[in-house]
């Protein structure tokens, strides 16, 4: 049975549109808030040193599938597990709950690339995923 990282927060009036309703393109935001606390829990993170390099995780993929609705003062739980693994990106995959109701599901996938704070319009280098940041994450992997 794999792990699974749980990241609760409250919903904020300003995520809200008119309706009172939260906003669809806050879920990304959402998934990446949990992505991080997930990967700091782990002694990672998306820029972070990993088997003697700097890392970067850009993302080339995210969706998510909305069920019901969620409102201002709510709380939800999202839940964060790894779908998979590649050879050069990580592919993640979030439950969103309110009081152990499926509210929402989605997934994105970031690839492994070398970090540079000087890049000057270069384009990331994507490398091999680092056999410590595999390890760190293995334990969350979805079976």
């Amino acid at each position: 049975m794999s792990q699974v990282f749980t990241f609760r927060r409250r919903i904020e009036f300003r995520e809200t549109d008119m309706a009172g309703i939260v906003h669809f393109s806050n879920f990304f935001a959402y998934m990446e808030q949990a992505e991080h606390e997930f990967l700091r829990s782990v002694g990672m993170g998306v820029i972070c040193e990993a088997d003697g390099q700097q890392i970067s995780w850009p993302r080339v993929n995210a969706q998510c599938n909305y069920r019901v609705a969620i409102k201002f003062e709510e709380l939800i739980d999202i839940r964060v597990t790894v779908e998979k693994i590649g050879t050069k990106s990580v592919t993640y995959a979030f439950d969103f709950f309110r009081d152990e109701m499926k509210i929402a599901d989605g997934s994105m996938t970031a690839v492994c690339c070398l970090f540079s704070a000087d890049t000057h319009g270069k384009k990331p280098e994507s490398i091999a995923t680092p056999p410590s940041f595999i390890a760190a994450i293995t334990p969350y992997v979805a079976t």
